[in-house]
C-alpha cells in the first residue's frame, strides 16, 4: 500500500504532518482531563478546599474538552480532503494506465475487474486513510501516553491493564490471520458479479428474446450468495471483536474499582484519598489503553481487505507494457500511405500456434486491398498489427518505408483511420462522436464525413440533427446506423491509411454500394485495408488477399482470382451465382 503514496505531492504530505501534530495535540488533550478529574475529585472531599480551586480545574477541563471538539474536527476534516485526494489520484492513474496498455495485456485482466480495480478498489483504500489518519496515529499515541501516566501508580492495576491487553492483541491476532484470505476471495466475486451484470445489461435483447430472465436470475444469485456468504463469515468473525472488547473493558474497570477498594479499606485516612484518586486517575487511563485498542482494531478490520486491494491495483500499475513506444515523430521518406508486410508472423502471447504465418504484400498509395477468408482465418488480427494493438512475432510492417515500432504511437495513429469491426458510439452528440479524439474538424468537414458515409439522411432526420445525442453503445439507433457514423468518424479525420475491419457488415447491398462508391472518390489519395465476408464488398478493389488457417493462399484481383484460387472461388460461388460473378 506504501507504493501508493508516491501519488501524494509535498502539499498532502505537509497536511499529513499537520493532522500528526493536531492528533497529538489533541491526545494531550484528552488525557490532560482525567488529571483535572482527580484533583477536583480530591478537592471535593479535603476539608478547608476552596470553590474557586474546583471551578478553575473544572474549567481547564471544559477548555480542554472544547479543544478537543476543535482539533478533532480540522483532522476530520484534512483527513477526507487527502483521502479524496488520494483516490482521485490512484483512479487516474489507473485508468491512464490501463489507456497505454496493449490488447495483450488488457486481455489479462478481464474488463470487469478492471472496473472493480478502478472503483471498489480505490474506495477500500480511501476508507482506511480517512479513518486510519485519525485513528492509526492517534490510538499509539494515547496507548503510549496513557500506559506513561499509570506506569508507577500500583503494580496490580498495571499487570491487570497490561493482562487485559494482552487478551485483546490475542484476539485481533486470530481474527486477522483468519480473515485476510477471504478478502482476496470478496475482491474476486465482486469482479464476477460485476461480470454477470454486465454481461445481462449488454445482451438484455437476447436474454428476453429467449426467455431466458430465469436462467440469467439464476446465475446472477449463485454468485450473489456466494459473495453474500463470504461478506456473513468475514463481517461474523470481526463482529466477535467488539462484544470481547468491551466485555474485557468493562471487567478491567470493576477488577480496577474491586482491587482499589480493598487497598483504600486497608490503608491511612490520608492514604484512603491518594488511592482514591489514584484509582479514579487509573481507571480513566485504562479506559484509555483500552479505547486505544479498540479503535485499532477497528482499523485492523478494514486493513486486511485494503491491502488486498492495494495489491490488485498495483498488479495493474506494475503491469510492463509489452508494446514499447517509438522515436519518431516526424519521418522525411518521401513515401505516404504505403503500407508493406514482410514476412510478418504473429502468435498470441503464451499461445503455441501462429495464427499468421509468413504473409508479406505491398499496398500503395491510392490502392485498395481487401482480405478475405472463412471464419478464424486471421483477417481482423492482420489489420490491427498495422496499428500496433499487437506487435509481429517475427517479420516487420512498415508504413510510409518506416517500421511501425520505430514510430511514436500518437504520430502513428494521426497517419490511420481505423474502424473496428464492433461499431463503437460514445455517450455524446452526433458531432461529438465524428468529430472524436484529435480530428479537430470543423462542422463542415463532419457533416461532409456523414455524408459520404451514407448517414446525411438519418442524422438531419433526428430531432436535433448533428446535436442529437446517441446513447452509450448507440442503443438508440440501428446496427447499421452506428457502422455509418463509425465511418464518418474515420472519414473526418482525413488519414492516409484507412482500415475497415469488417465494417460494412451491417449495411444493404444497396448502400453498401453507394458508400463504396463515394469512398473510393473521396479516399482516392489514401490507402485502404479493407476486411470483408461479402463479396460484392471488395470486388472492385485493386488487390485481393485471400487467407485460410493464417496462410496467403491467393493473391490479385477479383478475375485472376476466381481462376488461380480456389478458396476464392468457393467463397464467391457460396454468395453470387456463375452468372452474376461472370457479369462482374
Amino acid at each position: 500500500m506504501l507504493k501508493l503514496f508516491k501519488n501524494f505531492n509535498k502539499k498532502n504530505y505537509l497536511l499529513m504532518l499537520l493532522c500528526l501534530l493536531l492528533i497529538t495535540f489533541n491526545v494531550w488533550l484528552e488525557l490532560k482531563m482525567p488529571d483535572y478529574m482527580s484533583k477536583i475529585t480530591v478537592l471535593v472531599q479535603t476539608e478547608g478546599s476552596k470553590m474557586i480551586d474546583i471551578l478553575t480545574n473544572g474549567g481547564y477541563m471544559l477548555l480542554c474538552a472544547f479543544g478537543s471538539l476543535i482539533t478533532a474536527i480540522i483532522v476530520g476534516y484534512l483527513a477526507a480532503y487527502l483521502s479524496s485526494i488520494f483516490s482521485k489520484n490512484v483512479r487516474r492513474k489507473l485508468f491512464n494506465k490501463v489507456e497505454d496498455l496493449s490488447m495483450g495485456e488488457v486481455k489479462q485482466f478481464s474488463i470487469n475487474s478492471l472496473i472493480t480495480r478502478t472503483t471498489n478498489d480505490v474506495t477500500q483504500i480511501e476508507m482506511v486513510i480517512a479513518m486510519g489518519l485519525q485513528m492509526m496515529i492517534k490510538a499509539p499515541i494515547m496507548a503510549v501516553w496513557a500506559v506513561s501516566k499509570i506506569l508507577n501508580k500500583n503494580f496490580e492495576w498495571s499487570m491487570l491493564t497490561a493482562f487485559a491487553v494482552l487478551i485483546l492483541l490475542t484476539v485481533i491476532g486470530i481474527l486477522t490471520v483468519i480473515v485476510i484470505p477471504k478478502f482476496k476471495i470478496v475482491q474476486q466475486l465482486i469482479d464476477k458479479i460485476n461480470g454477470v451484470t454486465r454481461e445481462n445489461l449488454t445482451g438484455i435483447r437476447v436474454v428476453r428474446a429467449f426467455n431466458a430472465e430465469k436462467y440469467q436470475e439464476d446465475k446472477f444469485d449463485d454468485v450473489n450468495d456466494k459473495l453474500t456468504k463470504q461478506q456473513l463469515f468475514n463481517q461474523k468473525s470481526f463482529a466477535i471483536m467488539s462484544p470481547i472488547m468491551y466485555m474485557i473493558m468493562n471487567f478491567l474497570t470493576l477488577f480496577i474499582y474491586y482491587i482499589g477498594a480493598d487497598l483504600i479499606r486497608n490503608s491511612t485516612l490520608t492514604g484512603k484519598l491518594t488511592l482514591f484518586g489514584d484509582m479514579i486517575v487509573f481507571s480513566s487511563y485504562a479506559m484509555q489503553v483500552i479505547m486505544s485498542f479498540l479503535m485499532l482494531a477497528f482499523i485492523f478490520m478494514m486493513i486486511p481487505r485494503a491491502l488486498v486491494s492495494a495489491k490488485r491495483i498495483n498488479e495493474v500499475l506494475d503491469m510492463e507494457n509489452s508494446i514499447k513506444d517509438g522515436t519518431l515523430e516526424e519521418v522525411k521518406t518521401g513515401i505516404t500511405g504505403v503500407v508493406e508486410f514482410k514476412n510478418v508472423y504473429f502468435k498470441y502471447p503464451d499461445a503455441e500456434e501462429y495464427v499468421l504465418e509468413n504473409i508479406s504484400f505491398i499496398a500503395n498509395k491510392g490502392d485498395t486491398v481487401a482480405f478475405i477468408g472463412s471464419t478464424g482465418s486471421g483477417k481482423s488480427t492482420l489489420i490491427n498489427l498495422v496499428p500496433r494493438f499487437y506487435d509481429v512475432t517475427d517479420g516487420e510492417i512498415l508504413v510510409d518505408g518506416v517500421n511501425v515500432k520505430d514510430y511514436k504511437q500518437e504520430y502513428l495513429y494521426k497517419k490511420i483511420g481505423y474502424v473496428s469491426q464492433k461499431a463503437v458510439i460514445f455517450n455524446d452528440s452526433v458531432i461529438n462522436n465524428v468529430n472524436y479524439g484529435d480530428n479537430n474538424c470543423d462542422l463542415e468537414i463532419v457533416k461532409k464525413a456523414v455524408e459520404v458515409a451514407q448517414g446525411k439522411e438519418f442524422v438531419e432526420k433526428m430531432d436535433e440533427g448533428y446535436d442529437s445525442h446517441l446513447s452509450n453503445g448507440g442503443t438508440n439507433i440501428s446496427g447499421g446506423q452506428k457502422q455509418r457514423i463509425s465511418i464518418a468518424r474515420s472519414i473526418a479525420r482525413n488519414p492516409e491509411i484507412y482500415i475497415f475491419d469488417d465494417s460494412f457488415s451491417a449495411l444493404d447491398y444497396k448502400t453498401d454500394a453507394n458508400l463504396r462508391k463515394e469512398l473510393k472518390n473521396y479516399t482516392k489519395d489514401a490507402t485502404t485495408l479493407i476486411v470483408a465476408q461479402r463479396i460484392g464488398t471488395i470486388i472492385q478493389a485493386d488487390k485481393i488477399i485471400v487467407l485460410d488457417n493464417g496462410k496467403c493462399v491467393g493473391m490479385g484481383n477479383h478475375k485472376e482470382l476466381l481462376k488461380t484460387c480456389e478458396v476464392y472461388k468457393q467463397i464467391a460461388l457460396s454468395q453470387l451465382s456463375k452468372e452474376e460473378l461472370e457479369n462482374e
